[in-house]
């Protein structure tokens, strides 16, 4: 498993393509992409330690998740390369409840950790596979909702059409640009987002960019 310190940063080679085609099919699109600039959406390119940061991060806030991951990723590096899943998973219960991870989260990270050994995720067929077959075996492993499987699919896999309708920050985003700030249903948000395709997950990227300019990194 690549060092997480040493995976480059990979970038959409469809993103041009998509923000011309949402700039000519969305008049808010049109507006919103030109104020970032060249900013773009970027993977570090490595499936375990973008899942392991899912599972710190959880119900804390940035500061902190930022905080808890420097601790264990230290503690998971001298047992051998950053996040290796086995050097996971030899890593003493209480070195990992030190580093600031509740008893739960090193329950989740070891599962994954597991299921990475083991090969019950098969990383070497999500290229062939489509975006529901994935959420379906990420779901499986404790601690990965779909919210956090359609962050994978946009973050790592960078899949270019995926809507995680329960994000907050995107229905407020929506709410915000396309409803002058009035509630928004579900189904209100899933049809302004149909209207992206084949493009959703850049859209989402910039509705995420009007809310906090800063880029997400995972």
């Amino acid at each position: 498993m690549a060092a997480a310190c040493a995976s480059a940063l990979v970038t959409p080679d469809y993103w041009d393509d998509a923000c011309r085609h949402l700039a000519k099919r969305d008049r808010v699109m049109r507006k919103l992409i030109p104020r970032f600039g060249e900013a773009r959406l970027q993977s570090r390119g490595d499936a375990f330690t973008t899942l392991a940061r899912s599972i710190v991060g959880q119900q804390i806030s940035v500061k902190a998740a930022q905080s808890v991951w420097e601790r264990f990723a230290a503690l998971a590096a001298d047992r051998g390369p950053v996040l290796d899943p086995a050097a996971v998973l030899a890593l003493d219960t209480e070195a990992m409840r030190g580093s600031g991870l509740s008893a739960r989260k090193v329950e989740y990270l070891r599962d994954l950790a597991a299921h990475f050994v083991d090969g019950t995720v098969h990383v070497g067929r999500w290229p062939s596979m489509d975006d529901e077959e994935i959420v379906d075996e990420l779901v499986s492993i404790r601690g990965i909702g779909r919210w956090t499987a359609e962050m994978f699919l946009i973050f790592h896999l960078l899949r270019p059409n995926v809507l995680p309708l329960d994000d907050i920050g995107l229905i407020k985003g929506i709410s915000l640009n396309y409803f002058s700030g009035e509630p928004v249903t579900r189904a209100e948000a899933r049809e302004v987002g149909d209207a992206w395709a084949p493009f959703r997950s850049v859209a989402t990227w910039y509705v995420w960019r009007s809310l906090d300019p800063l880029p997400v990194d995972y």
